[in-house]
């Protein structure tokens, strides 16, 4: 959601707070440069804050040799140069509040947001003020699409699944050729196809083959990439975006298997991962069409018990999805009960993955898809998506 100042207040007075104070020093955090539309690049290094209060004129506190830090953004502006003055404006720019939210997550619960460092925190609350935090505020303003950035994720994720695809193909076609082919060529391939079709990401794509599609985050590399044969699983992991401003990531997953016939055990786990990603949608869609507000948590916990169930549970070894924006792990709810405790509700107008997974010592699956909240329906993007291990050999 772009930056407006009665929509940024009529959410700070929704969270029952008196303001929003962000802070920065030497790019620490991200997302206040991002909502604030501050240049990433841009050479800074003196601290800065800058607060919203839920009625009135935001306030600035920049410092004397760097004034023009926050000159697009309106509201008072308070200089300082020594720390003495820095801690005076603080407590001039907070003394008629009591409660503002900060980037700060308690007990470090959603890492994403907890940018703020103790000892600032400490500074602020000796003003007197109580801290909260500002996941449910960053969610608005830094997770919510405009339709622009929806149109870049339905480009991404159209080309990610035919890059897909090409990429069983290519396999398909070398080892058919008894060209021998490893996992960092196939990397390479992949990489070839984002640039020929104008996407990038931050990371190169996932490709695991046998036992090193156990390792969720397994990233081949040349010198000891494993060679691709038959009779093995393969597993895909893609992520990428335009190569535009605010264009957002699309992210996927699949599976396929070099051979003609996939094995019965390779089938019958990722109809279990399948099972589990499928419930968790459900579990969006029901919520969508009934009107109620659901939670990242709350999706976990639906997969995670379907894995569960089928006797895979210490298998599952990460949450069941994230946030997708800007940065592939964006900064809105997850859907996690698992490694954090997610209590931020799936709001319209963003999108999270739904990506259990199943690792075992001889084989990993893995099936990811990204779930769009619109205000018309719940989408997914880059159809079809995947319902059973691709027979790649048969691919020919």
């Amino acid at each position: 959601m772009p930056f407006v100042l009665e929509k940024v207040q009529h959410e700070i007075t929704r969270e029952g707070i008196d303001g929003w104070l962000f802070y920065d020093f030497q790019g620490l955090d991200p997302i206040a440069r991002r909502i604030l539309s501050i240049d990433p690049h841009a050479h800074l290094t003196r601290r800065w804050f800058y607060l919203i209060p839920n009625q009135g004129n935001p306030k600035k506190l920049v410092h004397k040799i760097e004034p023009f830090v926050l000159d697009h953004v309106p509201g008072e502006t308070l200089f300082y140069a020594g720390w003495r003055e820095l801690e005076q404006g603080l407590k001039k720019m907070l003394k008629e509040l009591q409660r503002v939210a900060m980037h700060y997550s308690p007990k470090n619960a959603i890492p994403y947001i907890s940018r703020v460092d103790g000892g600032t925190l400490e500074l602020v609350k000796t003003t007197g003020v109580k801290i909260y935090s500002a996941a449910d505020l960053i969610q608005q303003f830094d997770a919510v699409w405009t339709q622009d950035q929806l149109k870049s994720h339905i480009y991404a994720a159209k080309t990610l699944r035919s890059i897909v695809d090409q990429t069983f193909g290519y396999i398909a076609k070398m080892v058919s050729s008894n060209k021998k082919i490893s996992e960092f060529d196939t990397q390479q391939f992949i990489l070839e196809q984002f640039k020929a079709k104008g996407l990038h990401g931050d990371g190169a794509p996932i490709v695991a083959t046998g036992p090193n599609s156990g390792n969720p985050h397994y990233s081949p590399q040349k010198d000891r990439a494993r060679i691709i044969s038959e009779g093995e699983l393969v597993l895909i992991d893609i992520w990428a975006k335009e190569k535009k401003e605010n264009a957002v990531y699309a992210d996927i997953t699949w599976t396929g298997f070099v051979g003609k016939k996939v094995p019965e055990q390779i089938e019958s786990v990722f109809q279990i991962v399948r099972g589990a990603r499928d419930a968790a949608f459900q579990k969006v869609q029901s919520a969508f069409d009934t009107h109620q507000m659901i939670k990242g948590s709350e999706l976990d916990d639906v997969a995670r018990s379907y894995i569960q169930d089928h006797g895979y549970g210490d298998a599952f070894i990460h949450r069941t999805g994230h946030n997708i924006g800007v940065a592939v792990h964006g900064n809105g709810a997850n859907i996690d009960h698992f490694e954090t405790d997610e209590q931020r509700k799936l709001i319209h107008g963003t999108c999270f993955s739904i990506e259990p997974g199943i690792y075992l010592k001889e084989f990993g699956i893995r099936s990811e898809i990204d779930v769009f909240i619109g205000d018309d329906q719940v989408h997914v993007y880059g159809q079809p998506i995947q319902t059973s291990v691709i027979p790649i050999m048969n691919l020919l």
